[in-house]
């Protein structure tokens, strides 16, 4: 066996060099080969060509091996418990609680577990309320490049799926219990975890989900991924998808220049993530219902039909466009 992958390997790698480097197998979506994306150091160019050399970069992640599922709860809130799929003991002994909400997690391009959006949220939730908090940890395939990235953001999500089916199994917890978090690439994840499992989740959020190569990708966040399925937009129309995706989209602002950020895109696509924090202790973030884009666009709301963005707590039966305003600073919400 070790023979045969190693001969895949070195195919593969005859291939990527015998080709010019900047030959483009595959362009991965709609529109210019190169996009603009948010990464923790800023906004950077990436590129959409997928290229022979990348197919090397792509058989090398493993979501069996690359990715640690880390446990939080209130027992441990500061240092996680690693739970690995299959590991029966592993699992009996940690501080996971069947009869608790789960709350899964799942970090964007170029972060770690000890980025903003870990450390916020999982800080967080455990004030609101006392849950097991996962975090998937799939930093190893999320510093690959851009394009590369988005393959291993898909098997990471398939693998997730995978984790969670055997945990239920095992324990005996219920999707009807399960709350979803994910920001930028783990904004599209969640989707795909969520259809892997059925689309039987109580409640997913996708803070920003990303939008360079996936307009028309097919593993694309839905509204069906769901029981119910919530979306915020903060940089809409070039971090994060501008069209609505969920059963409820809510647009901050209308979905960009969020205030405080002075016109920064990177700021504006991770403005999400500190909104959401806010929300699951604090709440107050009212939406006004908007009967289209246009109407948005317009800020031409219904101030009397309003909905609570984000939150601990589904909106089963909730659907439609919502328009906010925020504060520069903290609180951001304005009630």
């Amino acid at each position: 066996m070790a023979t045969s992958v190693l001969g895949v390997l070195l195919a593969l790698l005859a291939v990527s060099t015998a080709w010019p480097e900047d030959y483009g197998l595959i362009i991965l979506d709609s529109g210019p080969r190169f996009q603009y994306m948010s990464s923790p150091q800023g906004l950077e160019v990436v590129d959409l060509a997928w290229r022979p050399s990348d197919l090397l970069n792509k058989i090398l992640f493993n979501p069996e091996t690359d990715v640690n599922i880390h446990l939080y709860t209130r027992k441990n809130p500061k240092v996680p418990q690693l739970l690995i799929l299959g590991a029966n003991n592993i699992l009996s002994s940690s501080n996971y609680d069947p009869a608790k909400k789960t709350v899964v997690i799942a970090h964007g391009w170029k972060n770690t577990p000890d980025d903003d959006f870990n450390v916020l949220l999982v800080a967080a939730y455990l004030q609101a309320e006392d849950i097991n908090m996962i975090s998937v940890d799939w930093s190893t395939g999320a510093r690959a490049s851009y394009d590369i990235a988005i393959f291993n953001n898909i098997r990471t999500g398939k693998y997730v799926a995978k984790f969670i089916t055997w945990l239920n199994s095992v324990t005996g917890a219920s999707l009807d219990n399960y709350h979803l978090i994910g920001h930028s690439l783990g904004g599209q994840q969640v989707g795909i975890i969520g259809r892997y499992v059925g689309g039987e989740v109580a409640y997913i959020t996708a803070l920003d989900p990303a939008m360079p190569g996936w307009t028309l990708n097919p593993f694309g966040f839905k509204s069906t991924d769901g029981k119910y399925t919530e979306v915020i937009h903060t940089n809409a129309g070039l971090s994060g998808r501008a069209s609505a995706l969920g059963d409820v989209d809510f647009y901050p602002n209308q979905g960009f220049n969020m205030p405080g950020c002075s016109l920064n895109p990177s700021c504006n696509h991770h403005r999400c993530i500190f909104y959401m924090a806010e929300s699951l202790v604090n709440g107050g973030f009212t939406g006004h219902r908007c009967d289209s884009m246009f109407k948005l666009i317009k800020k031409d709301c219904d101030e009397s039909d309003t909905l609570p963005m984000g939150g601990p707590t589904a909106k089963p039966g909730a659907t439609g466009i919502y328009y906010l305003k925020t504060n520069d600073e903290s609180p951001y919400s304005q009630g």
